[in-house]
């Protein structure tokens, strides 16, 4: 879905509006159309904009690394951020320009110095090239939480759920979803940290409030 005059409240609210039961853009894990909604934010929604601001967030969460890792295009500029430079500031600095490194000076012409800062030049070179960016796994969990009977508060039940707070865990959108004979079960999204959240920990965790929950199934598990 695309959305237009994001930088107009007008559109934030449009935005707002369509993520109230919704934790993407589309489907229920990261695609590029949350990426490409994401980019045309011109700042992050206010808070009474609180459904867009959350996704805003969780959005914002992912590294571009992450991002180029999982084969999206580019990560907004948000996120990037942008810089306005002179002709004379526009050129990278020498440190960061691999072709500004004199691999081959000449050893007759390098005094000692010269030889040390070479040397630390190369050294930097090298543990640059080493480093490989370190990637979260992260899991988009869908859950059924199922109430005793027709009586049971779904409310209270929401709140019991949404209550559990861990590492590496995000709450989005949630809706009820009718069962039969007047039982609606709430369905519930969740973006989780793999290293971090045991999904078999947390629905134990929700099967605790036992005055509201029956019990508790895994409606869909996404790789972020």
């Amino acid at each position: 879905m695309a959305f237009e005059d994001l930088n107009t409240e007008k559109g934030v609210k449009k935005l707002n509006s369509f993520l109230e039961d919704k934790s993407y853009i589309s489907g229920y894990t990261l695609s590029q159309a949350d990426l490409d909604t994401y980019s045309q934010l011109p700042k992050p929604p206010a808070a009474n904009f609180p459904h867009a601001l959350r996704w805003y967030n969780h959005i914002k969460s992912f590294s571009s690394d992450e991002l180029k890792q999982s084969g999206f295009t580019a990560a907004s500029p948000l996120q990037t951020g942008t810089t306005t430079t002179s002709p004379q500031s526009s050129k990278p600095a020498a440190a960061d320009d691999d072709d500004d490194v004199d691999l081959f000076a000449s050893d007759e012409e390098e005094d000692a110095e010269a030889a040390r800062v070479r040397e630390e030049r190369l050294k930097a070179y090298a543990e640059k090239k080493s480093k490989k960016p370190e990637l979260i796994a992260k899991s988009s969990i869908v859950l059924d939480v199922k109430p005793w009977d027709d009586e049971t508060d779904m409310k209270e039940l929401e709140k019991a759920t949404r209550s559990i707070e861990m590492d590496g865990l995000i709450w989005g959108a949630s809706k009820l979803v009718p069962v039969g004979y007047g039982i609606n079960k709430l369905q519930i999204m969740s973006v989780v940290e793999d290293a971090k959240v045991s999904v078999d920990e947390l629905v134990e965790k929700i099967q605790e409030f036992e005055d509201y929950v029956q019990s508790v199934d895994i409606a869909a598990f996404n790789k972020i």
